[in-house]
């Protein structure tokens, strides 16, 4: 008998939005010693807790199979039966860079994400099971920010219909030196994504301050917005947007719905309907009366 393992693993930018680990590495491990049921039933998702490199390298002659997510966060691992499937396996994620990073790091953060027992159903000659998780948004975030890198997401609506706007494009400034970002486009829903990584800040690595000095120092910088259609602006907010709540030391995970206020484009006349009031009006009458009125 085999074990086949097949899952998902993703994580949220906002409630809106989700974000698949694409190239994470996923790790499987033997357990150690006897797990009491009560305590995994309790605390089976660890959200994804950094492991020290010391133990990681303790329990390298337990490691089951590894394999790497697809660009959707997909994986699938197999194995020989070699343990019970009553037994809990341990979950771990490796990560060398995240989506918006300008560069990957050397070597690999590893996660612990779960200690498990997976549904085991038996097909034919194997075990199968499946796996899904969600990082929540705020843990994301902490992670994300140890890479340097944030993404943004929300929706772009009409300011005085809420329709949604599609196929604008959105872009993120650093009001501290009015500097564009990152740029993404909304889809058929309005939706729309962008990132940006530390590099993209004043000085590369030159730390923000802050001018509150209670705040201290952060490298997370202020952020406004801009939004085009087509090259035409539909919205465009100066610096001073960037004090509004949840713009200040933007997140490294971030929700920013905007509204923007399409120009309302003239209605051409046609040329015989435009003749017509020309002529009602008397313009036209002098014009072509000897073409159009009989004495």
């Amino acid at each position: 008998m085999s074990y086949l393992l097949i899952g998902n693993i993703s994580a949220l930018i906002c409630e809106e939005c989700m974000e698949p680990l694409a190239d994470a590495r996923i790790r499987i491990y033997l357990p150690e010693g006897p797990h009491d049921p009560d305590v995994l039933a309790r605390g089976i998702f660890k959200d994804l807790r950094q492991i020290p490199g010391t133990q990681v390298r303790a329990k390298a002659d337990r490691l089951l199979a590894e394999t790497e997510l697809d660009g959707s966060g997909n994986f699938c691992l197999s194995w020989d039966e070699i343990h019970l499937f009553t037994e809990p396996l341990e979950l771990d994620i490796c990560l060398n860079s995240v989506p918006g990073a300008r560069n990957a790091r050397e070597g690999r953060a590893q996660y612990h994400l779960s200690t498990f027992v997976p549904h085991w159903k038996r097909d034919r000659d194997k075990y199968l099971a499946a796996f899904a998780y969600v990082v929540p948004a705020e843990k994301w975030s902490n992670i994300r920010r140890e890479f340097g890198a944030w993404a943004v997401a929300g929706t772009v609506r009409h300011a005085d219909t809420g329709e949604a706007l599609r196929t604008v494009r959105v872009e993120a400034y650093n009001a501290l030196n009015d500097k564009l970002l990152g740029r993404g486009y909304t889809n058929e829903l309005g939706k729309y994504k962008l990132y940006f990584s530390r590099e993209m800040l004043s000085g590369s690595r030159m730390m923000q301050i802050i001018r509150e000095s209670r705040y201290g120092i952060s490298d997370s910088p202020d952020v406004y917005f801009k939004v085009f259609y087509q090259g035409e602006p539909l919205l465009e907010e100066d610096g001073s947007q960037a004090h509004k709540p949840g713009r200040r030391r933007i997140a490294h995970c971030s929700r920013q719905n905007l509204q923007a206020r399409p120009a309302t484009q003239p209605r051409k006349t046609g040329t015989f309907s435009g003749w017509i009031n020309g002529f009602i009006s008397g313009k036209a009458r002098s014009l072509q009366k000897d073409r159009y009125v009989t004495y």
